[in-house]
């Protein structure tokens, strides 16, 4: 085959199908990959032809007159019969769009080659090459659909040209023998592969981070359980506070009274200091003797109620301390727990996402 005076007009990419010659039922892909199918024009000749090559083969050679047919099977899945090959052949695609572009231009290169045979007709003239090719063609049918059994869409031949018994039955029997089921699963599959391989990484990829979310999940759990036990701590400790309140103001009531009677025996020992002059003038010496050791008792027993209200004023700041300090650590706890639970929140929101997400 040459296509040296033929110029491609239009070119995609398809996984390129033939129908089984054998079982004239299932389909044969020609390759594991795409194949470039184009149409061609023939300005010598005045003819469009669909060419795909596979290697040094030529996958499809088929000429396309006006009473062929291209029908689109599924979204991405269309076909035609070739009477001249004695095949049909099957392209699948890789989106509907590029079905639906080739199915144009099919019908486009099917109205040129329609108007080129008009135009011969009528001229009453046709060349050499125009005449070999009408005499070795034989007009193809136009696919239809019918149903069949089991409610499955077989597709069958027909021609208004009548062409022989023994070939519309041949051609009618190898169309109506294939199912949609089946051509559907052919056109797709390798078109899917690729997807599939996508859609698997990217399963893989989810479920590495929904692991490594469980992990964190584990992790904001356990020192969520943490936390909670040193609220609770410290939340005893609080709930401890209104005792150690009242023996704090037990010890202040203390330390009022302390400071009551040190100035009561201040006054007294100011009373005594006073009246020791006077005790001069007597004549008995015994009794300043006794006064005097009075006032040193009083001033020693001043002297121990003065540290112990200075101990107890000391042991009462430091109990107001304590508790401040236990509120504060309280609040930090809580706030920490705080923003923990919310962190634990979204991890869990983000598991579910994840878990709706995966197929």
């Amino acid at each position: 085959m040459s296509t040296a005076r033929e110029q491609p007009i239009f070119s995609t990419r398809a996984h390129v199908f033939q129908i089984d010659p054998t079982t004239k039922r299932n389909w044969i892909p020609a390759g594991k990959h795409a194949l470039t199918v184009s149409y061609f024009y023939d300005a010598t000749r005045n003819v469009y032809r669909i060419i795909s090559i596979g290697g040094a083969k030529a996958i499809i050679n088929s000429t396309v007159t006006p009473n062929m047919t291209f029908t689109k099977t599924s979204q991405k899945f269309g076909q035609w019969a070739d009477s001249r090959a004695n095949t049909v052949y099957g392209l699948g695609f890789a989106s509907e769009q590029q079905l639906t572009q080739f199915a144009e231009k099919f019908q486009e290169v099917k109205e040129a080659a329609r108007l080129a045979r008009e135009k011969s007709q009528d001229g009453g003239e046709f060349t050499s090459a125009a005449l070999a090719l009408a005499s070795h063609q034989v007009p193809p049918s136009p696919l239809v659909s019918t149903n069949g059994p089991g409610e499955e869409k077989l597709f069958r031949s027909q021609s208004a040209d009548a062409p022989g018994p023994t070939e519309r039955e041949r051609l009618k029997k190898m169309l109506s023998e294939g199912s949609v089921g089946e051509v559907q699963w052919e056109a797709e599959f390798f078109a899917l592969q690729d997807s599939n391989q996508r859609l698997a990484g990217a399963l893989r990829e989810a479920n590495a981070a929904a692991t490594q979310w469980r992990q964190q999940l584990e992790v904001q759990r356990a020192e969520a359980e943490h936390l909670r036990q040193r609220v609770a701590e410290l939340e005893a400790q609080v709930g401890a506070e209104p005792g150690r309140a009242g023996e704090k103001e037990a010890t202040s009531q203390s330390v009022g009274q302390l400071e009551a009677r040190v100035q009561t025996k201040d006054q007294e020992i100011q009373t005594l200091k006073n009246q020791s002059p006077g005790t001069r003038e007597a004549p008995d010496t015994a009794e300043p003797e006794e006064t005097q050791q009075q006032v040193q008792d009083l001033e020693t027993r001043n002297a121990e109620l003065e540290q112990q209200l200075r101990a107890m004023e000391c042991n009462l700041e430091e109990a107001r301390a304590e508790r401040e300090r236990a509120r504060a650590e309280v609040g930090r706890a809580a706030q920490l727990l705080d923003v923990r639970l919310f962190e634990l929140s979204e991890l869990r929101e983000g598991l579910a996402r994840l878990a709706e997400a995966a197929p």
